[in-house]
Formats: C-alpha cells, sequence, structure tokens
C-alpha cells in the first residue's frame, strides 16, 4: 500500500458491521471488552436515514468503554468506540475518521463495506474485522479486504445470529479466520488486542486490486465515480444501476462477484437482484398509475359523449375502458405474485 496505509500505524482497529438483529449481539459483545482495550473500535449498523440514532448511547452504557457518534476529521483513541451516524458513511484516514455522502453501497448508508476497506487499507494487518447478525450480505465485500490486507477475519455463529443471513454469505466466499460466539467474539478481541504483532500477517492484495481499493474508496469519500476511472477496474456489466440506471462494471474478489456503476452505487449480486425487484415493481406500479388514468379519461369521455347524444362512441368508449380495467387487473396480479415469492 502507500502512506496512507497503517503498516506503519500503530494503532489497532476493531471494525464491526452489523444490521437487523444485530443490537443483542452488539451491546454483549462490547460488554465482554476490558476497560484497559488498546484498540480503536468502530461500528456500522444499518439504521434508517431519517431518524436519530441511540446506538452509541446504549453501547456506552453497555459496558467500560467510552462510545459516542464518529465526528468527521476526529482523531482516534484506542479504547474508544465511534459510531457510524445515520446516512453517512463511516472511513478511517490515517489516524482520523472521515464521514462522507457518498453513494449507497448495497442501497445501505452507512456501509458496512465502506467501513471494513477503508480500515483495511489506512491499518492493514492491525484490522479485526466482525460481522454481526443481518440480512442479505453487506459485509462480504469489505471483510473481503481485511482478509487480502492482512486482517483478521471474524463472523459471528450463524446459529446464534437472529438474522443469520450476513454471517453465512461471509462463510460462503471468504476463509474466514474465527467463527465465534458474540461472548467469544470478546474473549477474542481481549486477547488479541493485547498481543497483536503485525509483522506476523500477511498483506495478499496485489497492485491491481490495491488500485481498485483506492478508487472505491475516494467514490465513498464523494470523489466522482467516472472521474476515477471505475470503469477500467473490470467488464461492463449487461445491468444497469438500480438506483440512477447508469452502466456498471463488474467487479471479481475471490469468490464474490459485485457490480459498481459509473455515478457510485454499489452491489453485490444479492443486493443488486434486490434493487432490480424494487426497480421491476416501481415500473409495474407507475403501469399500474398509468392505466388508472386511462380509466378515469375514458370514465369521463364516455360520460361526455352519452351527454350529447353520442351514443354509439360511449359505447366504444366504455368498451375501451372496461378493457383497460382488465389489463390493470392482470398488472395487479402479477405485482401481488411477484411480493408473495419474496
Amino acid at each position: 500500500m502507500n502512506g496512507e496505509t497503517a503498516h506503519s500505524n500503530g494503532l489497532p482497529l476493531v471494525v464491526i458491521g452489523g444490521s437487523a438483529g444485530a443490537l443483542s449481539g452488539l451491546l454483549q459483545l462490547v460488554a465482554g471488552l476490558p476497560a484497559h482495550f488498546p484498540a480503536a473500535v468502530l461500528v456500522v449498523v444499518h439504521l434508517p436515514p431519517d431518524q436519530p440514532s441511540v446506538l452509541s448511547e446504549l453501547l456506552h452504557q453497555a459496558g467500560p468503554l467510552p462510545a459516542k457518534p464518529a465526528e468527521d476529521g476526529e482523531e482516534l483513541q484506542g479504547g474508544h468506540i465511534y459510531v457510524a451516524p445515520p446516512n453517512h458513511h463511516l472511513l478511517t484516514h490515517h489516524s482520523t475518521l472521515k464521514l462522507s455522502r457518498g453513494p449507497r453501497e448495497n442501497r445501505s448508508r452507512p456501509s458496512i463495506d465502506v467501513l471494513f476497506r477503508s480500515a483495511a487499507y489506512s491499518h492493514g494487518p492491525r484490522v479485526a474485522g466482525v460481522v454481526l447478525s443481518g440480512m442479505q450480505d453487506d459485509g462480504t465485500s469489505g471483510l473481503w479486504a481485511v482478509k487480502q490486507c492482512g486482517g483478521t477475519a471474524i463472523v459471528q455463529r450463524p446459529e446464534e445470529a437472529e438474522y443469520p443471513e450476513m454471517p453465512l454469505s461471509a462463510l460462503r466466499q471468504i476463509e474466514v479466520d474465527e467463527i465465534l460466539s458474540v461472548q467469544e467474539i470478546a474473549a477474542w478481541l481481549s486477547s488479541w488486542g493485547d498481543s497483536l504483532n503485525a509483522s506476523e500477517k500477511k498483506d495478499s492484495m496485489n497492485e491491481v486490486e490495491r488500485h481498485r481499493l483506492s478508487v472505491e474508496l475516494s467514490i465513498a469519500k464523494e470523489d466522482a465515480g467516472l472521474e476515477s476511472g471505475i470503469l477500467n477496474h473490470g467488464p461492463i456489466s449487461p445491468f444497469t444501476c438500480p438506483d440512477c440506471h447508469g452502466v456498471m462494471v463488474q467487479i471479481k474478489e475471490g469468490q464474490l462477484t459485485r457490480f459498481r456503476c459509473h455515478t457510485g452505487h454499489a452491489f453485490t449480486s444479492g443486493s443488486l437482484i434486490s434493487g432490480v425487484r424494487q426497480m421491476v415493481e416501481d415500473s409495474l406500479w407507475s403501469a399500474v398509475r398509468a392505466m388508472d388514468e386511462q380509466v378515469m379519461l375514458l370514465e369521463h369521455l364516455g360520460k361526455q359523449l352519452g351527454e350529447t347524444g353520442q351514443e354509439e362512441a360511449a359505447q366504444r368508449v366504455q368498451a375501451e375502458r372496461q378493457q383497460a380495467l382488465q389489463h390493470r387487473q392482470v398488472v395487479r396480479r402479477v405485482i401481488f405474485r411477484q411480493e408473495s415469492l419474496e
């Protein structure tokens, strides 16, 4: 890596990501960390973008380490917990924190992958990444980056997780170092923080991957994706971005395949399927709306024709209105059937 990496930065980092069902395990985890814990702990949990978060207060009360919402430009300190605020990505830059409103990844901001990639890039072997309970697969790509940069990949036991999809996604696609319960994770981190020796870890990321990682981090920091050259980092995908309909490039990370568009939105295969499904549903509801307007217009026109004595024309319009109603009902049935299959 370049000078921004932390092979020369002595502060160890623990980065934790979770989504649905992660709160209980996260509270147990921080409760099990010692007051003298030497690492800084950075946390991303998927949160509603338009509601205040009390997560930092809950973590502050749960264990001996002080916890607070992360602030842009804040200096990292060991033995402190920093929580990503709603609707902001959380990144590390040298020994400071960076908040951004960069493009959503896996339809989320904050994104677990963004935090994990950033920590891996800036702190290399001195990172332990932890994936907790959650739906879909945010965190898998970031945990891959942690491993490639010499860090340690830890996953909550899927059978313990309330929603095991995120841990299972990581296990399917990454050779993780540890599969532990949240209490075991706390004990492992406590031991790791006391005995960490970065020289024992190996950075296996090649220069092409390293450069692409730096490009993706610049996008997360609000740089333009097109000018950053993201389309040069993989074959062009036949699929378009569900968020902006832009051109997407296909990115391969070990067994993981994911996608990023030229404006910056990023998707794993799972989140892309979810996004396309939502895009299809939105299009179908748009068709229903247009058909409703057609029905209302034909009804209005039919009444006008009837009132002026043009009965034959009014009957034709009424027949067309009935046909439009039938077509609308077909589309509505398709929408509801699609929803029932999810």
